[in-house]
């Protein structure tokens, strides 16, 4: 793959199932990215962004060249023999489109360590709730008592201001109009091939053509009726259709 921008998040965990302390990084990736002329999106090769073989080993290296750099007295008390290990990086394929974004972002992003649907009972000592081993696919039952349960709960609070999630590529706020432009070509795209790439100049002109027209500056002064028009109570635009006004909720 030509070099490219693409799109991904990254979402810290600290738990597993059970609430114990299982610190690790799960990222969306999507697969391919814009070209690096801004013109084409180029799409991955197969179901994967890079080969998950390759990604383990260069999220090894990363890993052991960031410890040695920050954490030299930490570095020295690894065994040489961790860094020699196969690492293995989880890559899943997640699906296409906005559903399967919406479904991972859902199920991963906005999550507590436990929910209040896997608490099964609470006593006056003791707290019961369900998770699910990973190794078997079985759900089971833990009983613990209510401060062992506080414990491993709190220790999943993030101190205030720590960011649990974090945007890069396309996601990054620096990169909006990069972003603007890689939907607009996943929205032209067509699979079937039968029409060629879409260049993007040729579209923002089109869009810019479409602009002039609605703004009245090519159909002469009797549509310049911008005075009569509602504006937009956000950012101003005159460029607005007035709908109708949406009715206030009822107070209960």
């Amino acid at each position: 793959m030509n070099h490219c921008e693409t799109i991904f998040g990254s979402v810290l965990h600290t738990c597993n199932a059970q609430l114990g302390y299982h610190p690790h990084v799960q990222m969306l990736i999507t697969g391919g990215g814009i070209s690096s002329d801004g013109e084409h999106w180029e799409p991955a090769r197969g179901e994967f962004l890079v080969p998950v073989g390759v990604l383990s080993r260069k999220v090894a290296a990363k890993f052991r060249d960031a410890v040695k750099k920050e954490k030299p007295s930490v570095f020295a008390s690894i065994p040489a023999g961790v860094w020699r290990r196969q690492w293995v990086s989880f890559v899943k394929h997640y699906g296409h489109g906005n559903d399967a974004v919406l479904n991972y972002l859902s199920r991963y992003v906005f999550r507590t360590a436990i929910s209040n649907a896997r608490i099964l009972a609470v006593d006056e000592t003791h707290v019961t709730f369900r998770f699910k081993d990973r190794g078997t696919d079985t759900w089971g039952t833990m009983r613990l008592p209510g401060v062992e349960f506080l414990r491993r709960f709190l220790q999943h609070v993030l101190p205030r201001g720590f960011h649990r999630v974090r945007y890069y590529g396309l996601w990054h706020h620096s990169k909006r109009d990069l972003s603007h432009r890689a939907w607009l070509l996943l929205i032209l795209d067509k699979p079937s091939g039968t029409v060629g790439p879409v260049k993007i100049a040729d579209l923002l002109e089109a869009l810019s053509q479409l602009a002039e027209i609605d703004d009245g500056q090519d159909l002469g002064d009797e549509h310049d009726d911008h005075a009569d028009s509602p504006c937009c109570p956000h950012c101003g635009s005159e460029r607005t259709t007035f709908l109708g006004e949406r009715p206030r909720p009822r107070m209960p």
